[in-house]
């Protein structure tokens, strides 16, 4: 055991963050009756939210009016609600726009944390973070506090700026103006293609005279790749002042270096997809809108944690613990390397629930609590109702496709199954990989199905579901570490999967001749 000064404060977790992950684990944490405490730096929960994004729309959706009455189905359109129980606090209270303002989510966030009185410690800024043969000590505010385990739920830190010669010319997203006038007339560069580099350029595009979006790759639309982060439809404005040739322009391109001429900016660059071809552009601004990075500096270089290899995120594990700093937990946006551009562990909407199933499974490591399971009759009636209830209800399987999924281990010597639900699939197969027996069921995408999205040709026949272009019902069986069968299930439109001849009897047939083997 580690001895501690006199005067040390201990908690079974410390909780680094008080924005929408801080809070949401917080409260899974407080329902448990776990001994937590979470540290924010700021007055007040959702600091990042009070600057960005600079022009203060949110790109999460808040669906309103949806054609359904069940609360848990509302979820799959309500980006930005905490979970709770009874929802009695829902984000639609503050705010009836389909793109909400950053400041109503400001305000939902700091209602949230004193609704359900969360013990959250403001003002408090975290200057140190060791590693201790028990835990971690950890210097905040002023005071010396132990844990067993440490949560970071910081988010974003510092700007993200690429290694460009005269990088230091360009305004960063966090510094620009954000008064459209003040570009007007101007030849605009902004460096970056994701939703910040397209939410300047729709912000300006009536007032710049030339506006060029620059990376090296290809930008990526999320109604192509199904990922929310990705550039959403509403900036299609200015993707049509490009194709209609109206002086705006997406280029994939390097940016070799930025030299500053009289009043304006001579930008050397070189075409990535045109043999090498080299070009100058002028422009009077440059502006990098490049995203953010985590912040490590206030770890000590025994629990600094391994990041991925661009630097931005950490790397962690299946259960989002770090991959080399034992105890050492990351929450929210920061925890979305293992399933990054793809599912939503980046947004709300994706974490709150990866939230809950991290609350579990600190509650099996650290308080003996087991990771909950249902028990049901492993035959085949039992199994298909067991998923198809899931997958036309779950709003954690939908929001979180292709990631987090329900697991059905067969039990052969109890003549039953266990139950356990929404686990990353990845987890779940290191997890249960002594397991001779068991299915995950999540819901996915058939990404290889189409090449335009507007121009998908269907086969709507049971046995061609594997060609599913829409998001639909995967079943697959593991022995052990391995994948041996799949099952996919017909998509459908309004994502209901209970028709007998497209969906009940397809899956009774699945189990009826797998568990008869």
């Amino acid at each position: 055991m580690t001895e501690l000064p006199e005067g040390t404060e201990h908690h079974r977790y410390l909780i680094i963050g008080g924005g929408p992950a801080g809070l949401q684990l917080s409260y899974y944490l407080q329902q448990a009756g776990s001994d937590y405490l979470t540290l924010e730096r700021a007055a007040s929960p959702g600091e990042f939210f009070r600057r960005f994004p600079r022009h203060r729309r949110l790109i999460s959706l808040n669906k309103v009016h949806t054609t359904s009455t069940d609360p848990e189905i509302r979820l799959r359109w309500d980006w930005n609600s905490l979970l709770h129980e009874p929802a009695d606090l829902p984000f639609s209270d503050y705010s009836r726009e389909y793109f909400p303002s950053a400041d109503d989510l400001v305000r939902y966030l700091g209602d949230f944390a004193r609704h359900h009185r969360l013990a959250v410690r403001y003002d408090t800024t975290v200057e140190r973070v060791e590693k201790t043969d028990d835990g971690f000590l950890v210097r905040a505010g002023g005071r010396l506090l132990h844990a067993d385990c440490v949560v970071v739920a910081t988010g974003w830190g510092p700007p993200n700026v690429p290694d460009v010669r005269g990088i230091e010319h360009a305004v960063g997203y966090e510094d620009m103006s954000t008064d459209p006038a003040d570009y007007a007339g101007q030849r605009v560069l902004i460096l970056g293609k994701g939703n910040s580099g397209f939410e300047t350029a729709s912000a300006i595009l009536g007032h710049a005279a030339m506006i060029h979006l620059a990376s090296p790759r290809p930008m990526r639309l999320a109604w192509n790749t199904k990922h929310p982060g990705d550039v959403r439809g509403h900036h299609g404005a200015v993707l049509d002042s490009y194709q209609f040739k109206t002086l705006h322009a997406v280029l994939d391109c390097v940016i070799d270096e930025i030299r500053p001429v009289g009043d304006r900016y001579e930008v050397h660059l070189t075409y990535t997809h045109a043999d090498g071809e080299t070009a100058v552009m002028e422009y009077e601004t440059v502006l990098r809108c490049t995203g953010f990075a985590m912040d490590t500096s206030m770890f000590a270089e025994n629990c600094r944690p391994a990041r991925v290899p661009s630097g931005r995120l950490p790397a962690t594990r299946t259960d989002w613990q770090s991959v080399d700093v034992d105890g050492l937990y990351f929450a929210g946006t920061l925890a979305q390397d293992r399933d990054f551009k793809k599912a939503s562990s980046a947004f709300i909407d994706g974490f709150r629930y990866n939230l809950r199933t991290l609350t579990a499974l600190l509650r099996e490591r650290y308080e003996g609590a087991p990771l909950p399971y249902e028990k049901v009759e492993a035959d085949p009636e039992t199994l298909t109702g067991v998923v198809l209830d899931r997958v036309n209800w779950s709003s954690a399987l939908w929001t979180q496709f292709e990631f987090l999924c329900d697991v059905i281990v067969v039990d052969p010597g109890a003549g039953g199954a266990r139950h356990y639900q929404d686990l990353p699939e990845d987890h779940a197969v290191q997890r249960f990989g002594g397991e001779s027996h068991y299915y995950t069921f999540s819901l996915r995408w058939g990404r290889d199905a189409y090449v335009d999205v507007f121009a998908v040709e269907r086969h709507p026949q049971p046995d061609r579901a594997a060609e599913s272009a829409f998001i639909h019902p995967v079943v697959r069986r593991y022995r052990g570490g391995e994948l041996v069968e799949e099952l996919h299930l017909l998509e459908d439109l309004l994502a209901e999967w209970r028709r007998p001849d497209r969906h009940v009897q397809p899956l009774l047939d699945f189990f009826a001749a797998d568990l008869g083997r």
